[in-house]
């Protein structure tokens, strides 16, 4: 049985105006003896922000900012920019994020060369509506219908003609592999309730018609679908991906439907390290789930959502947001979590 230790309470909300209500849902990223982390900050009437705090080694703070170091800027984001992931490639750094408008959530990016200080590049997932989605994936085959659960949730709930015109597909939890896969770009990103990938060489390709085509094949860019007891609802990619000897490590969310309401784990999963949409192995079971009172009492109940990973010393230090509410970390040993992947219960054998 995996050992994973809850390390505890890392960060907690603050009376500095941007992070008044809640702080969660964190980017990691480690340089030398030091963690980065760029947390969800949330003040009262639920608007977000990217607050920033720097770690000496895993766990010990020292230096947190009395000022968000991204805040909302375009009106496509007036609500939030939220849940930021964060991965080197090369010698620049790419922070990607959710940006919320109250009705509309698409990915974006922003780049850095020094982790201080962030370029914004404007959003990069699809723009489609419900309606036009449900169009395009008619094309695919052997979807399942689960990809249709908003459009049908609208649908039933009698949405009104004008919004719906409004209201794109919600596309979120992005972020990209630490390198370029056969030469192109790797982006895991998650249209409700799967994990997808798209590969480009650069971001320019990412337009409409790229987009368009990308939809009307979405079976073919898969990487996981839920399928265990703790993904009744749905699954999302959580940290940016790791590379070891045995395959690419994603850690990642599970959403399971329960009578109570939706409760959230950590989960892991190994991907093949040439073709990431190859899922070669998943725990059965989940990785972290809420057990303590402040992991199951907060703004939203139940939530364990990883979104940060670093390793020290071969100690995989996974941090996630407790309960909508605050920041905690978790750790397991990496090759011992590798070696549980590697049992024959946690194969997959159903490939994309």
């Amino acid at each position: 049985m995996l050992n994973v230790k809850k390390e505890g309470i890392l960060l907690e909300k603050t009376n500095n105006g941007f992070e008044n209500d809640s702080v969660c849902n964190p980017a990691a990223v480690r340089e030398g003896d030091h963690v980065h982390l760029y947390y969800r900050a949330v003040r009262h009437g639920n608007y977000s922000s990217v607050g920033y705090c720097k770690l000496d080694g895993p766990l010990r703070i020292i230096e947190r900012r009395k000022k968000p170091i991204l805040f909302p800027e375009e009106p496509y984001e007036s609500q939030g920019t939220e849940d930021s992931r964060i991965t080197k490639i090369e010698d620049t750094y790419y922070l990607t994020y959710s940006a919320y408008d109250k009705i509309n959530v698409f990915g974006a990016y922003a780049t850095s060369k020094d982790l201080v200080t962030f370029e914004k590049q404007g959003i990069i997932t699809p723009k489609f509506t419900y309606r036009e989605f449900k169009h395009l994936i008619e094309c695919c085959q052997g979807l399942s219908d689960k990809y249709l659960f908003h459009y049908k949730l609208f649908k039933e709930h009698g949405l009104g003609e004008e919004l719906s015109r409004k209201l794109y597909v919600w596309d979120k939890n992005l972020f990209l592999f630490p390198k370029k896969i056969g030469g192109k770009l790797a982006l895991i990103h998650r249209i409700h309730p799967g994990i997808q990938i798209v590969y480009f060489e650069d971001f320019g390709e990412l337009t409409y018609d790229f987009w368009k085509d990308y939809m009307m094949n979405l079976e073919q860019y898969i990487i996981m679908d839920p399928k265990l007891h703790h993904e009744s609802s749905h699954i999302g990619g959580g940290c940016p991906p790791i590379e070891t000897k045995d395959g690419w490590l994603l850690i990642y969310h599970a959403a399971e439907d329960t009578p109570e309401g939706l409760v959230y784990h950590a989960s892991a999963a190994l991907l093949d390290l040439n073709d990431p949409k190859k899922e070669l192995a998943r725990l059965s079971q989940p990785l972290i789930s809420p057990t303590y009172q402040w992991e199951k009492e907060g703004v939203v109940r139940n939530i364990i959502f990883p979104s940060g990973a670093v390793v020290f010393d071969d100690v995989l230090y996974i941090y996630y947001g407790a309960a909508d509410s605050r920041v905690a970390t978790a750790s397991v040993s990496l090759e011992e979590l590798l070696n549980e992947l590697k049992k024959p219960e946690n194969q997959s054998h159903v490939q994309h």
